[in-house]
């Protein structure tokens, strides 16, 4: 049980600037044995976000109720870390039990054992993306139910692309229209397992503004993860049966299971970055650099022709630099290019 003070969990201004070094990449990312800090909410950045995502790898049960009970031992083990959000494994409640079960079995299970993830949520003050069966209007999908940290559920989405074997077994199709979820840390957006061979719903929810993309899956995915997080420019968190990882907006590995972290990670995200072009930008980093030192992180990548700059500071934030430097970051070129291009072409 947490106490009051951990429960309101969005006091990050204040003393970012003394733990600047804590989200750098590689740093500290790694639940359990290679990371051991005490994350207080004060020392957080203004847009720092820790995300918890499980690997079912090696977890088994006779039924679905044994497997949520191991799933909920491993999120106890999260708690050190105070997880602003948890993402679970695709439809994982159902995976490798021996018990067998009709699709609209399934379905009904769900509504039960979902309240203990909405118990969870309520009492740890955490989101949780918990994939199932639901059912609505006699359909049913493969679903993915995010539930706030008051232990509600806010909306689910349906995967929108299915292989065959899930249509022959009786799933319907989701919109191809993906919703975004307004969270009080930033807007995010989810995606399952086979969505990830098209784009449409990835370029549609970063249309969407959204900055954070979890994709349950029954598979790692790969290099396929790392390019959508490239590609769409936002952070990409997978929970599967094997690897699971979080991705930066540049495709680097935050952090992701292991050897020695089977089936939890826990890692802190920094929202507050933007990519941009290296060039014509360069002219501005060394007077950066001067001006806010360590409160500002520049990273550039030179194969790539892009520049990352991150705040490390409650006292700068990237749009400001944006506004008093003039840049534009690489969306918002990209936009502003095909605008005029679109213009020329008619």
């Amino acid at each position: 049980m947490k106490t009051s003070k951990s429960i309101s969990r969005r006091n990050f201004i204040g003393k970012a600037a003394a733990t600047a070094g804590l989200t750098a990449l590689g740093s500290k990312t790694l639940f359990g044995k290679q990371s051991e800090c005490d994350c207080h909410e004060e020392e957080r950045l203004p847009r720092e976000v820790w995300i918890a995502t499980v690997s079912q790898e090696g977890l088994s049960g006779d039924t679905p109720e044994q497997v949520v009970q191991t799933f909920l031992s491993i999120l106890n083990k999260s708690l050190a870390y105070r997880p602003d959000i948890i993402c679970l494994p695709e439809i994982f409640m159902f995976t490798w039990i021996r018990q067998r079960l009709t699709l609209n079995e399934r379905a009904d299970k769900s509504l039960e054992l979902l309240k203990e993830f909405m118990n969870f949520a309520r009492t740890n003050s955490c989101y949780i993306i918990c994939p199932t069966v639901t059912r609505e209007d006699g359909k049913l999908y493969n679903s993915a139910v995010l539930i706030d940290r008051q232990g509600n559920p806010m909306g689910e989405y349906h995967k929108m692309h299915l292989p065959l074997d899930e249509l022959n077994a009786g799933y319907t199709p989701g919109s191809l229209n993906p919703p975004v979820f307004k969270t009080d840390f930033g807007t995010i957006g989810i995606q399952i397992c086979y969505d990830v061979n098209w784009n449409d719903g990835w370029h549609a929810l970063r249309q969407q503004g959204a900055e954070i993309v979890f994709w349950p899956s029954a598979y790692p995915g790969g290099r396929k993860i790392n390019a959508k997080a490239f590609q769409n420019k936002n952070v990409v968190v997978t929970s599967t049966r094997g690897l699971s990882k979080i991705c930066d907006i540049t495709g680097d590995v935050i952090a992701q299971t292991n050897d020695f972290d089977k089936n939890l990670i826990c890692a802190p995200v920094n929202l507050d970055k933007a990519i941009f072009n290296s060039w014509p930008n360069d002219k501005y980093f060394n007077e950066i650099r001067t001006k806010y030192g360590q409160k500002v992180k520049i990273t550039s990548y030179f194969e790539e022709g892009w520049t990352t700059i991150e705040s490390l500071s409650a006292e700068v934030r990237v749009n400001d630099l944006v506004k008093e430097y003039n840049m534009m970051t690489f969306e918002r070129l990209a936009h502003e290019t095909d605008v005029i291009s679109e213009k020329r072409r008619n």
